[in-house]
């Protein structure tokens, strides 16, 4: 768990990170540099949640050293089913990270929206929809390993 208390903001008590994969911690299929590193390191803090529509094929693979959970979507309304994920996990205590237009209900409905520019930019209904705007996915997994750096983006 990860606890931070963020005045104007309010307390924070996160179990779990939900991630989109493709162009959130990956490029072309490839996880970026850090990610696994950092991925690795938060598993011993939060659950882990990989939600992706594995658009290269290569989730898994890249993801098999990491602690995690994935779960490879299907059909339409991706967005919708990120956000019902996240709903069904008490979104009062997951963070998510996110670029996509279908991560950005899953950035809202999480108690800390992390949009992520890097590799392939950022929608921009997905930046208006989360908490925290940051260039680089291991910018958002350091804001985590790094609390207080939540607290200063974060107060009022």
């Amino acid at each position: 768990m990860i606890a931070i208390d963020i005045p104007g903001f309010g307390p924070v008590h996160l179990n779990h990170l939900v991630s989109d994969f493709t162009g959130t911690l990956s490029v072309d299929g490839h996880l970026l540099p850090g990610v696994k590193e950092g991925l690795i390191t938060l598993a011993s803090l939060l659950t882990i949640h990989i939600l992706t529509a594995d658009t290269f094929g290569r989730a898994r693979e890249a993801l098999a050293e990491i602690q995690c959970q994935i779960q490879i979507l299907s059909g339409k309304d991706h967005d919708r089913q990120k956000e019902e994920y996240v709903r069904n996990l008490d979104p009062d205590t997951v963070v998510a990270l996110g670029n996509g237009n279908n991560d950005r209900r899953m950035l809202k409905t999480a108690r800390v929206g992390i949009a992520v520019s890097e590799g392939e930019g950022c929608a921009v209904e997905a930046i208006l929809s989360a908490d925290i705007h940051v260039r680089g996915a291991m910018y958002g997994l350091n804001l985590l390993l790094t609390p207080l750096r939540c607290t200063a983006t974060l107060r009022f």
